[in-house]
């Protein structure tokens, strides 16, 4: 099944990838912003984190299906990326029912992708 991305799913998945200066999150290696891929920790289903930075990190392809595969590591190593608190105010938003406001969400990563470029 082909993932569905909107303007917004791209223009926030640039800034992701922009702000980690093209270097896998991960492992730490250069790959060029183009050459990675915008990682959720809680899925794109979840709509009150779908475009929050703090649930986005930016993963070189083996990195990313690592993680898919050992979820429970992943769990852990998000935990220690966001630290606790973020975590888990993370969290907290990942409960809350509504959709954002997309148009609002674009001129906020546009200004963002304009302070790390």
């Amino acid at each position: 099944m082909k993932i569905r991305l909107d303007k917004l799913d791209k223009l926030v998945s640039e800034y992701v990838r922009k702000r980690s200066g093209g270097y896998c999150e991960r492992c730490g290696k250069y790959y060029g912003w183009k050459n990675l891929q915008t990682c959720h920790f809680y899925g794109r289903s979840r709509k009150s984190v779908r475009w929050d930075e703090d649930n986005l990190v930016a993963l070189d392809f083996g990195c990313h299906q690592y993680w898919g595969s050992h979820p429970a590591e992943f769990v852990e190593w998000f935990k220690s990326y966001l630290g606790e608190e973020k975590f888990n105010l993370l969290a907290s938003r990942m409960r809350i029912v509504g959709k954002p406001d997309k148009e609002l969400l674009t001129l906020y990563f546009r200004g963002k992708i304009r302070e790390v470029t």
